[in-house]
């Protein structure tokens, strides 16, 4: 069902129906679907919409050596709130200005070297009066986000995004929600577009998230993990009746077969004891009995790794020693680590 289809069918019944009620005979479940049709037919216009000035667009807030200072009225400035917070998340500095409060002395927070991005669908918002005369006073860069071409928003700005023609969902068709939409998802194109283009690693969103399950999962390993005498550790000429005492005395499960420069040669685990069970297994060396090639990382790896590393591969494991490049031994990370720091 379409929008027009929706209309029409609130029309028909509107003699039976008191001012703003919408049709009751239109399946709930019809009118929810429509809304998301509409907005999705909305975001595919934009996406083919975009060209020169949204790469002009992009020039300007990559380039700013201040901060991109976000602002919207109403529903906008919801929108333009989030749109500054993923900005910031991203990699790019941003805060958001409410219009309303920057002529009441906000407007101290927008400063030289700022460059300025408001939204307006409309692009009338007279709230929004005083930060573009504030951004002309002092040639900070005015970027529009607004559906009409020939508003006093997108005349004022330096740089229009503008909006394609879209109704807004619904059988009214009033309330801001395809604009809003459009406006949100242009926000995250340039927050993502801009990450893309500074290179942002995984490692330096993390430092922008450090609490909560995603902080915990783009730690290091060499955050996690145990050092020193913590780690189970012993040479390949250690009996096994020895090696087994350690693995119980160090709690991992498992033991480190290391040479004289803490190379790792292999590992002896519960699965390795289980298989070589037989009378004379205490007095055999931990090198007979050891499996030669473990899985190992490394301390720059993030906890994620980590978890992928032991609980998607096969066999599943619950520890990983660390190395480094020449298979030196720097510590160890088990499964209740990475719990304990929130990964999973």
């Amino acid at each position: 069902m379409t929008s027009q289809t929706v209309r029409r069918t609130e029309t028909r019944s509107r003699a039976d129906r008191s001012p703003g009620e919408i049709a009751s005979d239109v399946p709930e479940l019809e009118i929810a679907r429509d809304v998301l049709m509409t907005e999705a037919a909305a975001l595919s216009a934009l996406a083919d919409s975009l060209g020169a000035p949204f790469a002009a667009a992009m020039d300007v807030l990559h380039g700013v050596a201040g901060r991109v200072v976000v602002t919207g009225m109403g529903k906008s400035g919801h929108v333009a709130r989030k749109i500054a917070a993923t900005l910031a998340s991203t990699g790019t500095p941003a805060l958001f200005v409410h219009p309303a409060e920057a002529s009441h002395g906000d407007l101290g927070m927008i400063v030289p070297g700022d460059a300025v991005l408001a939204l307006s669908n409309g692009g009338e918002a007279a709230e929004l009066a005083a930060i573009v005369a504030h951004a002309r006073r002092f040639a900070l860069k005015l970027i529009a986000i607004t559906a009409r071409a020939d508003s006093t928003l997108a005349r004022a700005a330096d740089l229009v995004l503008l909006l394609p023609p879209a109704p807004e969902a619904g059988p009214i068709g009033l309330a801001p929600t395809t604009s809003t939409t459009m406006q949100m998802a242009l926000g995250d194109a340039l927050a993502v577009t801009l990450m893309m283009r500074r290179r942002l690693t995984a490692a330096e969103f993390g430092q922008f998230h450090p609490g909560g399950t995603l902080g915990a999962r783009l730690k290091r390993v060499r955050e996690l993990m145990h050092e020193g005498d913590a780690v189970p550790l012993a040479g390949p000429e250690t009996t096994m009746d020895r090696a087994i005492l350690r693995i119980t005395e160090k709690h991992f499960g498992c033991l480190g077969v290391v040479d004289a420069e803490r190379r790792l040669l292999g590992i002896v685990t519960d699965g390795d004891l289980r298989r070589a069970m037989a009378p004379e297994l205490l007095g055999r060396r931990v090198d007979a009995v050891m499996t030669s090639e473990p899985r190992v990382i490394g301390p720059d790896a993030l906890a994620e790794e980590a978890l992928h590393d032991m609980t998607a591969l096969v066999p599943k494991v619950t520890s990983l020693f660390v190395v480094d490049a020449e298979r030196c031994v720097l510590g160890i990370v088990h499964i209740h680590d990475l719990l304990r720091a929130g990964v999973a």
